[in-house]
């Protein structure tokens, strides 16, 4: 008898599990359950679609062909409970689904507003397509927008409100813009790109109250007793994953639903991926959520291949985002931060990593030019992290470097020198070590 699999989930790490469990067994009965109208779609793409960069039929991956070559059983509902002792979920209006294999790939949601007036008409977030639609509707020259959060999704929204012709203010509670990840002088960079395009930062300001007018955003009352008035009030605090169903099962749960290194559960037949899952790294012994495409990709595979019977670790590698800030190509590798919370954030951002924030004893090397900037993070041995923004000609070297831990004492001296050229000493080393330890080695 086939197996039936089910999948909670369209995004991508629901899709690339699905698309692994065709792979593997053929004749497998797949279903994926979602309550997103849209389906599958690019997340990390709904800022440039924001932007006017590009239309919406680019944010989705995957054709409507490829879709259907999956030969998924495709249901559009809210799933209302697991019964894992008798192996079947409750939908929406009390159908029962059976299942062998279970996978909860039900992603996070933006974290509400938490201060007075967040239901108001005008305040939003940035989390589904149909979230960016509207706000495309709503943004036009001459209004006046409000930008309140942390991390890149905060920071996307302020330019792609600006980009859409709004007058955009951008409150940060702290002193500069993402502290525990960015140093001062790439915050100050960033800030000053964003001021010369015509976006007015306050810092230290946090919204005390939102004002309305039958029903309609108005104004935002800030905690100095400023007033701005504005028709969008943007929020992005961070995402809290998904856990009602797995709470409700009574999984193993912390910030995320717990999964170990072969994305199962504490209940055998279910398993866990994408950004709601918080998974144990066994070299550490920690369970960290990240909320990277990439990364959901990757569980959603392993998780698939552990489903259907072959066991397969899902090997964590180093977090690396790219990214746009203030217009500045730049990529985030390894532990780079400084550590502790951000002023501006709840949770975990979209496109986030908590590892980035990681702090450990290491030196800092920064190599800096008017735009291009290299921030290595230099432990005894290994790079720990870096930071790329300009150029980005040593990101994929630095990355390979990082992942694999690479030996680099030979050059650490050259590196901690006094006005070292530091591309020219890594991209010296980067083609020797690759010559040797390349891919294809």
């Amino acid at each position: 008898m086939a197996t039936a699999y089910v999948i909670v989930g369209s995004g991508v790490a629901g899709i690339a599990a699905a698309e692994t469990l065709r792979a593997r067994d053929p004749g497998a009965g797949i279903t994926l359950v979602s309550e997103d109208p849209a389906g599958f779609y690019s997340r990390p793409g709904l800022a440039y679609y924001l932007s006017g960069l590009i239309p919406d039929r680019q944010l989705f991956p995957r054709s409507p062909e490829a879709l259907r070559a999956l030969n998924l059983t495709w249901v559009q509902t809210r799933v209302d409970g697991i019964e894992p002792q008798a192996q079947r979920l409750t939908l929406a209006g009390g159908r029962r689904l059976p299942y062998d294999r279970l996978l909860l790939a039900t992603g996070a949601r933006a974290a509400p507003p938490d201060f007075p007036g967040g239901a108001l008409d005008g305040v939003v977030t940035l989390d589904t397509l149909d979230d960016a639609r509207r706000l495309v509707r709503r943004a036009r020259r001459g209004v006046h927008a409000v930008v309140v959060g942390g991390g890149i999704t905060a920071l996307e929204l302020a330019e792609g409100l600006h980009a859409r012709g709004c007058h955009v203010h951008y409150l940060l509670r702290g002193a500069r813009y993402w502290a525990n990840v960015l140093d001062a002088e790439e915050s100050q960079l960033v800030e000053a790109r964003l001021r010369a395009a015509g976006i007015t930062l306050h810092h230290h300001t946090q919204v005390r109250e939102v004002i309305g007018t039958r029903g309609k955003l108005s104004a935002v009352e800030t905690t100095g007793g400023a007033r701005i008035p504005c028709q969008i009030l943007a929020v992005a605090i961070g995402t809290r994953p998904r856990l009602e169903l797995a709470r409700g099962a009574e999984l193993g749960v912390e910030r995320g639903i717990l999964a170990d290194e072969y994305l199962q559960t504490s209940v055998p037949t279910i398993f866990a991926a994408g950004d709601g899952a918080q998974v144990r790294d066994p070299r550490t012994g920690q369970a960290s959520l990240d909320t990277l495409w990439p990364t959901a990709r990757a569980h959603g595979e392993a998780a698939a291949l552990n489903m259907a019977g072959t066991p397969t670790r899902y090997q964590r590698t180093v977090a690396m985002n790219v990214t746009l800030l203030a217009g500045l190509p730049t990529t985030l590798i390894g532990a780079l931060g400084a550590g502790g919370d951000d002023a501006d954030l709840v949770a975990i951002a979209r496109g986030d990593s908590e590892t980035w924030r990681a702090a450990a004893p290491a030196w800092v090397v920064v190599e800096r030019h008017e735009v291009n900037r290299v921030r290595l993070v230099l432990g005894e041995r290994c790079l720990r992290g870096a930071l790329v923004m300009g150029d980005q000609t040593l990101s994929r070297p630095l990355q390979r470097l990082i992942a694999a831990e690479a030996d680099v004492t030979p050059i650490r001296s050259a590196l901690l020198a006094s006005g070292a050229d530091v591309p020219s000493v890594l991209h010296q080393f980067c083609s020797a070590w690759e010559a040797t330890n390349g891919p294809d080695r």
